[in-house]
């Protein structure tokens, strides 16, 4: 394993981290694995070295921060563990969503609750809220590091504007600023090189990209997605501009570059993100320990200047995805 800091925190972290959105519960969604076997990977991933785990209060309805807690049982200090607020829990109560004090409070108690623990070493705000000023959202962050409830704030997709105007108010009031962009971001949707990234590099921000596979768009040949489990039940799968903008070509390229060096289509495609200086840690998500050890093994795969041009060559401009 390899190690960098977050950001600018000077908090070690693994160079990847293991995403926690397929633990939980498969009546959450199919492609979802139970606690047993969510719990092997975890196991497995800490044997590997990865010390960083990030989850959220809404995969599996709080199912996989209760299995990631459980699992992190008595090593608790050994980990770097981050979760997620914005999206509403309850359909019947409204502040159990979004990013008001309220919500950010009793959400935040709740997660702690599942997780079993004091105090997240990452509190991020899942998406931008648009009904509540984003001072009373810095103040309530604020706060929660002052209680000592989280050590570190952290946003995920949203407008670049919109993350340099939290960046100035938290810094013109004095309040905890964001120390990392969690934002959609690899070979196949690179919309974020435009004004996102160069904000994160300019302001010390730690980059921590989901998707780096593109929900598996780039693990294996573009004519074979369907046949997944997750391809065949995924209603998100096709949400995303993954076939567009040159986007199967670069799947095609993927795929040869892999053949060439006898490695997988996954492990080329987060090397690329890992030869990336922007990037600290991609965020893996998988149901298997083969992957997950096949995602590790990518650290050890260098990519030429001539390889990471061939590979990004195709890509065209496409819609922007996932910031509402």
């Amino acid at each position: 394993m390899e190690y960098t800091t977050l950001g600018d925190t000077g908090t070690t972290v693994s160079r990847l981290c293991l995403g926690t959105m397929s633990f939980g519960s498969s009546d959450w969604r199919p492609w979802v694995l139970d606690p047993e076997e969510g719990e092997e990977i975890i196991e497995r991933a800490i044997e590997l070295g990865i010390n960083f785990f990030d989850t959220a209060n809404m995969y599996s309805n709080g199912e996989s921060e209760r299995v990631l807690g459980e699992a992190l049982d008595g090593r608790r200090d050994e980990s770097v563990v981050a979760t997620k607020g914005y999206f509403q829990m309850d359909d019947d109560d409204p502040n159990s969503g979004g990013l008001s004090r309220k919500a950010i409070e009793q959400e935040l108690r709740k997660s702690l609750d599942r997780l079993g623990m004091e105090t997240v070493d990452l509190y991020q705000i899942h998406r931008w809220d648009y009904d509540t000023p984003i001072e009373e959202t810095l103040r309530a962050l604020d706060d929660a590091v002052r209680r000592g409830q989280v050590r570190y704030v952290g946003a995920s997709s949203m407008w670049a504007h919109q993350f340099a105007e939290a960046l100035y108010k938290s810094d013109a009031l004095g309040l905890e600023r964001f120390v990392t962009m969690q934002n959609h971001y690899n070979l196949a949707y690179r919309e974020e090189e435009r004004e996102m990234l160069p904000l994160c590099e300019k302001e010390g921000i730690g980059v921590l990209p989901w998707s780096p596979l593109a929900r598996g768009y780039l693990a294996r040949p573009h004519e074979e997605i369907d046949a997944t489990t997750r391809g065949e039940t995924e209603q998100y799968l096709y949400e995303h501009p993954y076939r567009e903008g040159g986007g199967d070509e670069i799947n095609e390229r993927v795929g040869e570059l892999a053949a060439d060096k006898g490695v997988t289509m996954a492990q080329i495609s987060l090397a690329w993100l890992l030869h990336k200086d922007w990037v600290d840690a991609p965020i893996v998500g998988t149901t298997s320990v083969e992957h997950l050890e096949d995602a590790v093994e990518a650290l050890e795969i260098d990519l030429s200047s001539g390889d990471m041009a061939y590979l990004e060559e195709p890509y065209e401009p496409v819609e922007v995805s996932s910031h509402e």
